[in-house]
């Protein structure tokens, strides 16, 4: 049995989706025929828009590095060393948008994001995204170890000197590529976009037979063939009327676009391929079976922020705090996140009625509200107020109208 186990440990970790080598030499062919590779998949507009989207948004969140307050809250520590790392200039070639744009997008297709620390003096002073695949495993001394090839150079690292965020699997060598298990998915969805494009370039007209009595020889079969082609052929030739000589007789062979529902089944695929990555159809542009009015798409929206970004933000938080902050830090009650606040910053009325009912509950001062709109702080902001409805009756007499002590004569 346990010989049995060993074997069934070696074939899971050789052939596991996990591995970029393995899906790069195997398994890149569909059920419909087509090669999947991010080049392809990338192609099909419903998977660019729905990358591009949790990409984008996830990167477009301010991240930066904060301190417990004492008092349960934490605030913004811009003067701790990863502050500006993490929130400005991952590296010196990238803004930290461009490098946790690149981060989600392939934990999206890939299942796992690597980027190179660099260190001096001990400290990790720049994040270099690896864009080549990587072969993960575990050393000799147990320690995971990352592979791959760079301008035609071997390179080999241990797990201290990579930052590794794993998608959805919980494997600890990696997560599940997007690319490898929803292959069929992508497949189906390229074939209907390449057969679109083979009736659109045939001018929308369905294949066709010429039936002819007698045997042609062979050069009046090259001369049929060729004429039909360019007189006929293509998208520009759509529309025009088609001369019938020689006795030949039309039958067509395949159905119109309409009978094979080629138009349906595209819509199934952008369906499936949102599936796949969690987004609601209607925010890629999909609104065959959605309305763009009403409570129902503000629920999607929020039901996509709780459920499918906000998962995606908790793995890189937690992944940045366990391989960038030190015991030090921990100890000191540092932290790492993403500030979700900044999805308000694109509606002025959400953001206006968010930080009123905040201010009139006391949960806000004005200063901090103002700090969240780039404003500066003014006198007497820093004090929390809260309005003073609904005080005892015995009470009452004692307020005045602002909240105040009653003026008195």
């Amino acid at each position: 049995m346990n010989l049995f186990r060993k074997a069934a440990a070696y074939l899971v970790r050789k052939l596991s989706l996990t591995d970029p080598a393995g899906w790069d030499h195997a398994g890149t062919s569909s059920h419909a025929g087509e090669t999947v590779n991010e080049g392809n998949v990338l192609g099909v507009s419903a998977a660019w828009a729905c990358v591009n989207l949790l990409a984008g948004t996830l990167a477009s969140l301010p991240l930066g590095v904060y301190k417990d307050d004492g008092q349960g809250g934490k605030v913004l520590h811009k003067s701790h060393r990863l502050h500006r790392l993490l929130h400005s200039s991952p590296n010196a070639d990238q803004t930290a948008l461009e490098f946790w744009e690149f981060v989600a997008a392939a934990i999206e297709l890939r299942g796992n994001a690597y980027a190179r620390k660099v260190f001096i003096g001990g400290q990790v002073v720049a994040l270099e995204p690896i864009l080549a695949p990587v072969t993960v495993d575990r050393g000799p001394g147990g320690k995971i170890r990352y592979r791959w090839t760079e301008e035609g150079r071997s390179l080999e690292y241990l797990q201290d000197e990579i930052l590794h965020i794993r998608g959805f699997g919980g494997n600890v060598l990696g997560g599940l590529s997007t690319l490898a298990m929803a292959r069929h998915i992508f497949g189906i969805a390229i074939a209907a976009d390449r057969a679109a494009g083979g009736m659109f370039k045939n001018g929308m007209r369905s294949a066709i037979a010429l039936t002819y009595e007698p045997y042609l020889t062979p050069e009046q079969r090259s001369q049929i063939e060729n004429g039909i082609t360019k007189e006929y052929a293509g998208a520009m030739n759509a529309g025009k009327p088609f001369i019938n000589e020689g006795g030949a007789k039309i039958e067509q062979l395949t159905f119109t676009p309409e009978d094979a529902q080629m138009l349906e089944s595209r819509g199934f695929s952008v369906e499936e391929v949102c599936r796949w990555f969690g987004v609601p159809p209607h925010m890629v542009g999909h609104m065959s079976k959605a309305t763009s009015w009403g409570s129902g798409l503000e629920e999607q929206v929020l039901g996509f922020l709780k459920f499918s970004l906000r998962r995606r933000v908790k793995r890189i938080e937690q992944r940045l705090e366990k391989e960038l902050l030190t015991a030090a830090d921990i100890a000191a009650g540092i932290s790492i996140s993403f500030n979700l606040e900044g999805l308000l910053r694109g509606d002025s009325k959400t953001r206006s009625e968010f930080y009123t009912r905040m201010l009139q509950a006391g949960v806000f001062t004005i200063n901090e509200v103002r700090r969240l709109e780039s404003l500066p702080p003014v006198d007497g902001g820093d004090v929390p107020r809260m309005q003073s409805q609904n005080v005892p009756i015995d009470q009452a007499n004692g307020i005045g109208h602002n909240g105040g002590p009653a003026l008195t004569e």
